[in-house]
């Protein structure tokens, strides 16, 4: 296997900052949970100021599902991700069975189901050695089904959820000689919300846990939440340790929430070139079980 196959494969599991907006892209047993029809946008540059920094883009959609008097949970995602001469794509399909457990608690299994693509560019970059058989020779791609799966409990005051995802693991042959390994990566994740009596503030910390079992990062962060009336606004800190920490703000304008995290990395390049990253998302109820159903409703807060 080459050298540079080693860099496509570290590409396809993407740390997005601010994880808690994004659970669907790491659990597919989010979708459909919260009974609301939830659509994210999210982009974002790693290691922002250098030539060809790697950028990230994901548009994701989820919604409840009625069939067989049972509530089920239908997504779909598409991901983007350009790092030199490489890119990766994934389009994924996630469904999701959930059941009541108590009034406002609910457990659901899902399934996600793509196609991955990878390629290699040879143009993007100028090489002193045109042979060098750590770089194609021409423009390569390779395609490759994927599968995940999860596990997810959603109560209005806590969450909870573990999954895995590339079960295959896949590999992607690109022209002749070269290959991209996928290995399967394994997430836990949570989080709760606490609100203060006669306070129109609330604070949510969260935790996400990624894994291959060769290497691990773990990151915690906690959001700070102002709510009244329909007006809501957040600021946050997150921390991951050896790695970076990231400063998170953001707000709920017209139904439709967009925040913005900068990341500092601790080690390595430091703290100047850093990751942005912009969430732009929308929800509204779809809960058909619900008195006074499909009202608009802000985005996804826990």
């Amino acid at each position: 296997m080459s050298i540079w196959a080693l860099t496509v494969r570290a590409q396809w599991d993407v740390q997005f900052s601010d994880f808690t907006t994004l659970r669907s892209y790491y659990n597919p047993a989010v979708s459909g949970t919260d009974g609301k029809l939830n659509v994210a946008l999210a982009y974002s540059v790693q290691m922002g100021g250098y030539d060809n920094a790697p950028q990230t883009m994901l548009v994701e959609a989820d919604m409840p599902v009625w069939f067989l008097s049972a509530r089920h949970g239908m997504g779909l995602s598409f991901f983007s991700d350009n790092a030199s001469i490489f890119s990766t794509t994934k389009i994924g399909l996630q469904y999701a069975y959930n059941m009541k457990l108590s009034k406002k608690g609910r457990l659901a299994i899902g399934v996600t189901g793509g196609m991955l693509r990878a390629k290699a560019e040879k143009g993007k970059i100028e090489l002193e050695d045109n042979s060098d058989p750590a770089f194609p020779s021409s423009s390569q791609d390779g395609n490759k089904i994927d599968l995940g799966t999860g596990l997810y409990y959603y109560h209005p005051k806590m969450w909870l959820g573990v999954s895995a995802q590339h079960l295959l693991a896949p590999t992607l042959i690109l022209g002749e000689t070269n290959e991209v390994e996928l290995k399967r990566m394994f997430y836990l994740m949570g989080g709760c919300n606490i609100k203060f009596k006669n306070s129109l503030i609330s604070i949510q910390p969260a935790f996400l846990v990624q894994s291959d079992f060769d290497m691990w990062r773990e990151d915690v962060q906690c959001k700070v939440l102002y709510e009244k009336d329909e007006k809501k606004f957040y600021g946050g800190v997150g921390y991951s340790p050896k790695k970076s920490v990231t400063l998170l703000i953001g707000g709920v304008f017209h139904g439709i929430s967009l925040g913005y995290s900068y990341q500092l990395y601790t080690e390595g390049i430091g703290a100047i070139r850093g990751s942005h990253e912009a969430v732009l998302s929308y929800q509204t109820d779809l809960d058909m079980f619900k008195k006074g159903r499909n009202k608009h409703q802000s985005v996804r807060w826990l």
